[in-house]
């Protein structure tokens, strides 16, 4: 990344889009110049089902940040769900012309080329190509060969691949919203490092991002992307399996729950009395007992983790995941819900405690990690999206703005 790169960062939620703008400073960081965020009812169990609500929602955020930002926006990255993609390993040798004149980007370029020549099914796209290490003639392993003196190296490499028909929707929504797409990245390696702690980045971790409406996961074994999968259950589940259950509106529902949050009956100190204000029927309200509202939670969260034990069990890669880590706004606010999972899952389960997570709005944090993600890209001369700078008319427009401040304020 270069100094004064500005990426743009969308992420297309099942209740919610948001964007994240940043700006590479010159301490090679991201500063974030805005956040904007606009409700979309076009996602439905991960599928996008109206191309036009979602377009409007894109839309809207980024002239909200343009606006606020005071650019021109034209581009952007996007997150995908684990459910489209598909990860292969890849490994190929790279033999260099001139083992005195060192390694260089455009040998390591020249090599992640070759690495994506594989054989793609018909209804497949590659979206990235992840370099996970380096191994010099000498057998030395290293994260970036650049300048290192070797006749030849082994550049491992995942291979991230997703569907064909997904990518191609997601390209006619960006342009129904007048924007190109720079790059699309899985939900769950975007997230990977702004979600784990150091010494878990070389762990065998699986992330599970429980959000509005769908889970997503995400194993990684130390740097190595090894799957990405959705199950389409979220936080709006439980809210809506409480309104059901107990017959009253989703906006009592969902403040219940936030109020009452737990995911684990046997957890209950005092099993108090709950008002319910908006029963349908002849009575307006009813008197339930908190362990009632806490059973309803229960059973959803507890199907949630074993959909994923089931996946995970059914992939054969359960035994490599050492931990799980919790995060998104569909389970954080639900108390024991890392007791829960290490029940359902037998494995050790917490909540993030990643030390950046809390320097985000939650809403904003998928956005955020995504422009983190592309600002950190190895050997990338530039991973700016494409950005239009103040228009000659805004700035006589402020001009003449001030001035008029000047003479009648």
């Amino acid at each position: 990344m270069a100094i004064g790169d500005i990426i743009v960062g969308v992420d297309i939620g099942t209740s919610k889009v948001s964007t994240v703008v940043g700006e590479v400073n010159n301490f090679n960081q991201i500063e974030i110049i805005c956040m904007t965020k606009y409700k979309c009812k076009g996602i439905k169990k991960g599928k996008i089902i109206d191309d036009d609500e979602v377009a409007m929602a894109i839309a809207k955020t980024i002239n909200d940040a343009e606006e606020e930002a005071n650019l021109r926006i034209n581009s952007a990255y996007v997150t995908i769900p684990g459910k489209y993609v598909t990860i292969v390993q890849n490994s190929i040798v790279k033999d260099i012309k001139d083992k005195f004149a060192g390694i260089s980007v455009r040998d390591v370029n020249s090599g992640l080329m070759v690495a994506k020549d594989i054989d793609l099914p018909e209804n497949k796209t590659i979206i990235d190509i992840v370099p996970e290490n380096f191994i010099l003639e000498d057998g030395q392993v290293v994260l970036d060969p650049v300048g290192s003196f070797s006749s030849s190296f082994t550049l491992n490499a995942e291979i991230i691949i997703a569907d064909k028909g997904y990518v191609k929707q997601l390209h006619q929504i960006f342009k129904k919203a007048e924007l190109e797409i720079d790059g699309i990245v899985p939900n769950a390696l975007a997230q990977r490092n702004l979600i784990l702690d150091n010494n878990e980045l070389n762990d065998n971790i699986m992330i599970l991002d429980i959000g509005a409406g769908n889970t997503d996961i995400g194993i990684f074994e130390g740097n190595r992307f090894i799957y990405t999968n959705t199950i389409p259950l979220g936080g709006d589940n439980i809210t809506n399996d409480i309104a059901v259950v107990l017959d009253i509106s989703l906006e009592e529902a969902d403040k219940l729950k936030k109020q009452y949050g737990l995911a684990l009956k046997s957890f209950i100190d005092n099993d108090n009395d709950i008002i319910l204000n908006t029963c349908n029927g002849v009575s307006k309200t009813r008197n339930i007992k908190s362990s009632e509202l806490i059973e309803i939670i229960e059973a959803r969260i507890e199907e949630i983790f074993s959909l994923v034990n089931k996946d995970i069990i059914s992939q054969g890669i359960k035994a490599k995941i050492n931990n799980v880590i919790l995060t998104g706004q569909g389970i954080t606010n639900i108390s024991k819900s890392d007791v829960a999972g290490k029940i359902a899952l037998n494995i050790p389960v917490k909540m993030s405690t990643g030390r950046l997570i809390s320097t985000v709005k939650p809403s904003f944090r998928t956005a955020y990690s995504l422009v983190r993600y592309i600002a950190a890209r190895p050997f990338a001369k530039s991973v700016s999206s494409n950005i239009d700078t103040v228009l000659e008319e805004n700035v006589f427009k402020m001009l003449i703005d001030r001035i008029k401040e000047f003479f009648y304020s």
